[in-house]
């Protein structure tokens, strides 16, 4: 599956046959020339021209880049414009204006029923009683996450992630979307899995639960979406977060897979992998998403891999519906990078690069 960033050798399975990708040449020849002409890039950190399926050139200088050479690797052609990180460093991002109001509206958040100082410490006084009944980890139940008790410094995080979402022209949603054309909410169904899926505890339910309404209240899970020049948008933890806690709901438009075999997207995440594989799901964050998106996920089959990992990526029965959740499977510490195993189910992702 390629996704959208232009490298030297064509698409195998080109959506439209027609299209080739050009690049400038010097006057002595035409204005333009096709990619299987380019016989004279190579890899600036390597210095091989070999790999041409894998050489991704910088939308700004179009020196060329090795995916396995870049550090950290990236596993596919990124979607969008892809910038090299000398050129990386000299682009400017737009910020989203650091405005109570525009905050407001963009999360939607609920004016009504926003929570006020006095009203936080007795949230975060029920949520750690909730965690601290249970000793050993398997009997643990699922925690909801402690948002920032600074208001500024949630407006601060909630304005990170806007930013991330504009830049990327995705609208923000916090639920699972059904657009026409796509699958119908009807077609999401646990009972349709191949090999059965975890029914989520009426405990665990009501931790989504409250996370959910934080989210409604302005409450943001204590994260920080950062620009990276070479992971691009990445997502840091802002406090420390115990083990167990929900970070996010992977959320976006709901398709079915086989609708999305050919897709140019970079961050779709199963949902349903049903008997029948016609009818199995995935969630696509392209158009409508949150935080989820922008959380990078890693190879967890090599030991460095394992070491980085911080979250699980689970999939779920919630109330009759499937769903995926991130959750931190150990503490992680304020300032550390989330990592997930994007291998954690199957081992069809192209992910041999991945460190």
């Amino acid at each position: 599956m390629a996704f959208g960033r232009r490298t030297l050798a064509p698409n195998p399975k080109p959506k439209n046959p027609k299209k080739s990708i050009f690049r400038k040449c010097p006057k002595s020849k035409s204005i333009y020339e096709e990619e299987d002409e380019y016989d004279d890039v190579y890899c600036e950190e390597c210095g091989s021209g070999e790999h041409e399926d894998e050489l991704l050139l910088c939308d700004k200088c179009d020196h060329g880049f090795h995916l396995f050479c870049l550090k950290p690797v990236l596993v596919s052609i990124p979607k969008g414009s892809w910038f090299c990180k000398a050129c990386a460093n000299n682009k400017v991002l737009a910020q989203f204006p650091l405005v109570q109001t525009k905050i407001i509206d963009f999360f939607r958040i609920q004016r009504s029923s926003q929570s006020t100082e006095k009203d936080c410490p007795v949230v975060l006084k029920k949520r750690k009683r909730a965690g601290s009944i249970s000793l050993k980890k398997k009997s643990r139940k699922l925690l909801p996450f402690n948002p920032s008790e600074d208001p500024k410094r949630r407006l601060e995080q909630m304005a990170s992630l806007a930013t991330a979402l504009t830049a990327t022209g995705a609208e923000y949603s916090n639920e699972l979307t059904y657009v026409a054309g796509m699958a119908p909410r009807s077609a999401n169904s646990p009972d349709l899995e191949r090999d059965g899926m975890q029914v989520l505890c009426k405990e665990d339910v009501d931790a989504l639960t409250m996370c959910k309404n934080m989210m409604e209240r302005g409450e943001c899970p204590p994260l920080m979406v950062v620009l990276d020049p070479v992971e691009g948008f990445t997502v840091e933890a802002d406090r420390s977060i115990r083990d167990l806690t929900i970070i996010t709901e992977y959320v976006g438009d709901v398709d079915y897979l086989k609708n999305r075999e050919n897709d140019d997207g970079d961050s779709m995440m199963a949902l349903l992998y049903a008997a029948d594989p016609l009818k199995s799901l995935v969630v696509c964050p392209d158009k409508h998403s949150n935080i989820a998106r922008f959380i990078n996920g890693i190879n967890n089959h090599t030991p460095d891999g394992k070491k980085k990992q911080n979250l699980k990526c689970v999939r779920f029965n919630v109330n009759g519906e499937c769903r995926v959740l991130l959750v931190a499977n150990r503490d992680i510490k304020k300032g550390e990078r989330l990592y997930y195993d994007y291998n954690g189910y199957k081992h069809e992702y192209p992910t041999e690069h991945f460190v």
